[in-house]
């Protein structure tokens, strides 16, 4: 059930478009492929009470990130600062092939760093 590819990717700023949590903008930590979520930081801040362990020797309780449905993520472009949606193209490398990479639709610029 899970697909291959994401247009959304581990380190990218990103702006929820639905939700509870609409509006707000943050980097992704991680993504679940196999549930097609994503961990952003700062978003959909959740509280778990712990008890003491030899781990965390207070236990209290602990704030962390939930899990956002990919649908609701979209990708901040780097150069207008605006959500944009990801078109792939490829590019010629560094080395003798082509290289696949992330485009803004609306600026048309690259969003891969690398």
């Amino acid at each position: 059930m899970a697909t291959n590819s994401f247009s959304i990717k581990k380190n990218d700023l990103v702006k929820v478009i639905a939700g509870k949590e609409k509006g707000k903008t943050g980097r992704v930590l991680k993504i679940l492929r196999e549930k097609q979520r994503a961990l952003v930081e700062r978003v959909n801040m959740q509280k778990r009470h712990t008890k003491p362990s030899q781990r965390n020797r207070l236990g209290g309780i602990v704030e962390k990130e939930g899990s956002i449905h990919i649908s609701n993520l979209m990708v901040i472009c780097p150069q207008t600062h605006k959500p944009t949606r990801i078109k792939y193209s490829f590019i010629k490398g560094d080395g003798k092939g082509l290289k696949k990479v992330r485009l803004s639709v609306k600026s048309g610029e690259i969003i891969d760093k690398k």
